[in-house]
């Protein structure tokens, strides 16, 4: 039987599914193209970056990023943030660049999509990329006269196009309703990501009273705790007494935790001093006894 050939992958818009143009690389000052505005995901000056600085540094930018002509001669970067940085930091001034004239949600949509086929993506840049896709997409649709399509249509669009279900593509939205502290325990795995939808219904006053009985308690709500706050706030009735005393609970497999009065050691530390930094030096001041109490067993 004959086989039957793929097609040769032979530019970068084919790599990148992007239709073919007569569009060409230019070479651009790299001070005259901007960062997408409210760019979602983060550049992280990590062991990754630096690879790719030194290797920017060695064989240049091998492929070009992606901007749009905006105003005043300059350009906003559609794709590339990561290249643009790395680029910076092995000292180059100009950057290979496609110029694609692009409208702002033509633009909102291919800087998403591009980003999205990164192996690690934290859940606020999913959050923040997904609510900015899924507006652009709607906008789209007022602007061409489209039917307008409820929300969990739209989203389950999107989801196709992610990759992720409809209603997980609302959940991650969500997020965006999260207050910073909070989203950042998120981002940073102490806080799971279903109790982190549900404390997104929180007002922010209740989200700060919130932050305040996680430090006291040393604590991060479950999905039970967290849905029995969202029901108390719904009905207006959770308060700081409230949420303190729904963290006090006991979870299903919770490590017995050691708990002593604020008021009994405050003393002995300045005003504000955060829990964890009490706690740290409460420890550090107990491991300092004991090896002053072995040193004195051992002299005897």
């Amino acid at each position: 039987m004959e086989s039957v050939k793929k097609p040769a992958i032979t530019t970068l818009d084919d790599l990148f599914g992007i239709p073919a143009t007569d569009e060409t690389v230019q070479s651009i000052p790299a001070n005259l193209i901007d960062d997408f505005p409210e760019h979602p995901f983060h550049i992280r000056e990590d062991e990754a970056m630096q690879a790719m600085a030194e290797s920017i540094k060695a064989v240049g930018v091998q492929t070009p990023v992606i901007a749009r002509p905006i105003d005043g001669g300059r350009y906003e970067l559609v794709s590339g943030h990561r290249r643009k940085f790395a680029a910076a930091l092995a000292g180059l001034d100009t950057l290979p660049c496609i110029v694609r004239e692009m409208t702002r949600d033509e633009a909102i949509i291919a800087m998403v999509d591009a980003n999205l086929q990164r192996e690690m993506i934290l859940p606020s840049e999913k959050a923040f990329a997904y609510k900015m896709r899924l507006d652009a997409m709607k906008r789209q649709g007022q602007r061409t006269c489209r039917p307008v399509v409820d929300k969990s249509k739209s989203a389950d669009m999107l989801g196709e196009a992610a990759g992720e279900s409809g209603r997980q593509i609302q959940r991650y939205i969500r997020l965006t309703a999260l207050e910073s502290p909070l989203l950042q325990l998120v981002d940073d795995s102490k806080i799971a990501f279903r109790p982190a939808v549900e404390l997104s219904y929180l007002q922010k006053e209740e989200q700060e009273a919130l932050l305040e009985a996680m430090e006291a308690e040393a604590a991060t709500p479950s999905l039970a705790q967290a849905i029995k706050m969202k029901q108390f706030s719904q009905g207006g009735k959770l308060t700081p007494e409230v949420i303190q005393s729904v963290m006090m609970e006991e979870k299903p497999n919770q490590i017995e935790q050691f708990k002593m009065p604020k008021e009994k050691i405050s003393q002995f530390f300045a005003p504000g001093t955060p829990a964890r930094e009490m706690e740290a030096r409460i420890i550090k001041g107990l491991e300092l006894l004991q090896k002053r109490e072995r040193q004195r067993e051992a002299s005897r």
